[in-house]
């Protein structure tokens, strides 16, 4: 075997953990809604037991990234390839710790009666799931426009995120015995900002892999 199809080879598997990897995480935001939604703490409870094939996933995409450097010596778009990997990975892993966070804060609430109706919360987590839909797709299609759009919805999550928290805010002085749960869900509120927040981060890295550019899509 060719030193280019071996390296050819080993940066294909570097796509599949990757791919394999968000496809984990994106689950377990989803199961995190469903979750919150239901108040089902079994749910709650998988996710967070299921967090360590995330980790585990994480772990040999490192192993793999440093065997290519040392053994392959990568340079140019190969060398960004690995790079923008790397970076990803550690996104995708700190969005599998967020969907754990909101697991956790989820089994604090408990089953006891909401003070509200849940209808914004979730539409801010499926636009945040629809995000890492569209960057998956930009990373395994190298699709620079379509990352730079999925960056850009990242505007609409901060928006409602700032409206839920406004809301939750203004309960708890009416709602004094409920302190706990508003703020638990304040704080589910916040992590799904943060998946948005880093899946804008894979969009910024998938930008850098194919054009060499480190462009801040946060601004």
């Amino acid at each position: 075997m060719s030193v280019r199809t071996h390296l050819d080879k080993d940066l294909e598997r570097l796509k599949e953990l990757l791919i394999e990897m968000v496809n984990l995480s994106k689950t377990a935001v989803e199961k995190s809604v469903q979750s919150l939604a239901h108040q089902n703490t079994e749910l709650a409870k998988q996710i967070i037991e299921e967090d360590q094939k995330i980790n585990e996933l994480e772990e040999q995409i490192n192993n793999l990234i440093i065997q290519l450097i040392a053994q392959q010596q990568p340079v140019a778009s190969d060398l960004r390839a690995i790079i923008a990997g790397l970076k990803i990975s550690n996104d995708v892993e700190r969005i599998g710790d967020l969907a754990v966070n909101i697991a956790k804060s989820i089994l604090h609430i408990g089953d006891g009666p909401l003070i509200k109706p849940i209808v914004d919360i979730p539409r801010m987590a499926e636009m945040s799931i629809e995000m890492l839909n569209n960057v998956i797709k930009a990373y395994i299609e190298r699709d620079i426009e379509l990352a730079i759009q999925t960056a850009k919805d990242d505007d609409k999550v901060d928006a409602l995120y700032g409206k839920i928290v406004k809301e939750l805010l203004e309960l708890m002085p009416t709602k004094p015995e409920s302190i706990n749960q508003i703020t638990q869900l304040s704080f589910i509120c916040r992590h799904f900002e943060r998946i948005a927040d880093h899946t804008t981060n894979m969009s910024e890295h998938i930008i850098y892999m194919v054009k060499g550019k480190n462009i801040d899509l946060n601004a």
